[in-house]
């Protein structure tokens, strides 16, 4: 029995555009007829066409599925079949990965609110960093620039992160940078180098909190004063340069808030 194009699209559930490249690629040879040019599938060609729907739900592309089926011998196809389970346990791989980060981030955003406004001690994530802006202004330098561009094919494993740098008497923060950062999981994961402008930085002792900055141009090192505050009460003195990250953005009491973690690294006086 014969089928037109438009029947062979119906019972496969597939387009006639795609039924006409297979055409073209040579996976199929429909009889026309001479007079109207009309294309006649006999089920030689639909046995053919589900090999290619066979093949295509694996994820081979078109141009790779109409060599398998009409060129392909024996041992061509098992390496082409090997090469197939390798690239899908990477994507497993890569989705396992994302999933970890989600519930990672998940955990964040839960944590940051616990944690809103008050203080414990506890050790800072192990990271690397850049900073490539300082207070509001971009650093421009294109060996940096094309640093971030590089950086941020790591997302969504990096981090929006923040450095406060201190008063020379280490009582509070002046100024504010911002960058990148990606915790030491994936440095290894991903092999990314370590070398200037990026920095590690290791996990230290920190007074650590959470605040919120609501509304454009809000972001400032005021808004861990009470870090400063907590220390001076615990007997606790700054060891450095405060940093964090940014958790989430979301639209607070009618305004757009940023959610952000923080940590100051801190020696016990004695």
């Amino acid at each position: 029995m014969q089928y037109k194009i438009g029947d062979v699209a119906r019972i496969l559930g597939i387009s006639t555009d795609l039924l006409r490249y297979y055409e073209k690629k040579g996976v199929v040879t429909p009889t026309k007829d001479k007079q109207n040019d009309y294309r006649y599938y006999d089920t030689w060609d639909i046995n053919f066409l589900i090999d290619c729907l066979w093949f295509k739900n694996f994820g081979f592309s078109i141009p790779q599925i109409a060599y398998m089926v009409t060129d392909c011998c024996y041992m061509d196809l098992i390496p082409l079949l090997e090469e197939k389970q390798d690239e899908l346990m990477e994507s497993i791989h890569q989705q396992e990965l994302l999933l970890r980060r989600l519930k990672q981030h998940s955990a964040q955003v839960l944590r940051v609110k616990e944690f809103m406004g008050k203080c414990n001690i506890e050790p800072c994530p192990d990271v690397i960093c850049f900073l490539n802006r300082y207070d509001t202004a971009y650093n421009n330098n294109s060996e940096l620039q094309k640093l971030s561009k590089q950086w941020l094919e790591y997302m969504p494993f990096l981090q929006r992160y923040f450095e406060m740098t201190l008063a020379p008497d280490g009582s509070h923060a002046q100024h504010y940078a911002w960058g990148y950062s990606l915790e030491k999981e994936y440095v290894e994961e991903f092999f990314v180098p370590v070398k200037p402008p990026v920095r590690h930085m290791p996990s230290v002792e920190c007074i650590h909190s959470a605040f919120k900055s609501s509304g454009k141009n809000a972001f400032s090192p005021k808004h861990i004063d009470y870090l400063f505050d907590y220390a001076a009460r615990e007997g606790y003195a700054a060891a450095g340069d405060a940093r964090g990250n940014l958790v989430c953005s979301i639209l607070d009491d009618g305004v757009l808030s940023g959610y952000f973690e923080v940590w100051l690294p801190v020696r016990k006086i004695d």
